[in-house]
């Protein structure tokens, strides 16, 4: 199934937000209407989508790899993708 247009605001709101010079909430409430909470949960759903990472695959991985770092974190842990060689 397509990214609807909601969808792709939001992937378009996390690549680009900061250059509005307003904070990420502001920008979520113009733009979508929703709250910085829900935004949030609809951006964690497309990070598991095949669509959205063709229309923006680097926003996606980007996504994916802070996902993964925090799962690592909460295990006292770090992949071994972010390890220092010795």
């Amino acid at each position: 199934m397509a990214l609807c247009e909601r969808d792709r605001v939001v992937l378009d709101i996390e690549r680009t937000w900061w250059l509005d010079g307003r904070s990420k909430t502001e920008v979520v409430r113009a733009r979508l209407r929703v709250s910085l909470a829900r935004y949030n949960q609809l951006l964690g759903g497309l990070v598991a989508n095949k669509e959205a990472e063709v229309y923006d695959p680097l926003v996606v991985r980007r996504l994916r790899r802070a996902r993964e770092r925090r799962r690592w974190a909460t295990m006292g842990a770090q992949p071994a993708s972010d390890r220092r060689p010795r």
